[in-house]
């Protein structure tokens, strides 16, 4: 069975916007990472949720435009109102406030047995999917 990532919206901005921190070229290792997904034949999931984070920072033609350079690669999949509830769920009954989205991305990787690629610290401590940064995968 071929590997699936889910990858997290801050890993798609480093991509988008060739960010980079004080040391580490993140627009460099997101491209490098799904590059080694295509190598690889490898999938990547995106879901309405990642996208809907997207649009608050990207037009729909742009987003469009740097997916279909990996068409190949990308299932796009819509969360289920089941996943929602849990979700919902979860992020009212935790005694940490993580972003709900954040805890939804978290259950759509687990339900399609996806590493949640991300840089946000705090997906390990929601503790629902197994999570990496892209450059542990490559």
């Amino acid at each position: 069975m071929k590997k699936k990532f889910y990858v997290d919206t801050c890993i798609w901005r480093d991509y988008f916007e060739d960010r980079k921190d004080n040391l580490k070229p993140l627009g460099e290792f997101a491209f490098q990472f799904l590059k080694y997904c295509e190598n690889k034949g490898f999938f990547i999931i995106v879901s309405n949720a990642v996208k809907k984070e997207l649009f608050d920072y990207y037009s729909e033609e742009r987003l469009n435009q740097v997916f279909s350079s990996f068409k190949n690669l990308i299932i796009e999949i819509s969360f289920s109102e089941n996943q929602a509830k849990e979700s919902f769920d979860f992020w009212e009954n935790t005694d940490k406030k993580f972003p709900f989205f954040d805890i939804l991305h978290s259950v759509i990787a687990r339900d399609n047995k996806a590493i949640l690629i991300t840089r946000d610290r705090h997906f390990k401590e929601i503790k629902i999917t197994e999570c990496s940064l892209p450059e542990e995968i490559f």
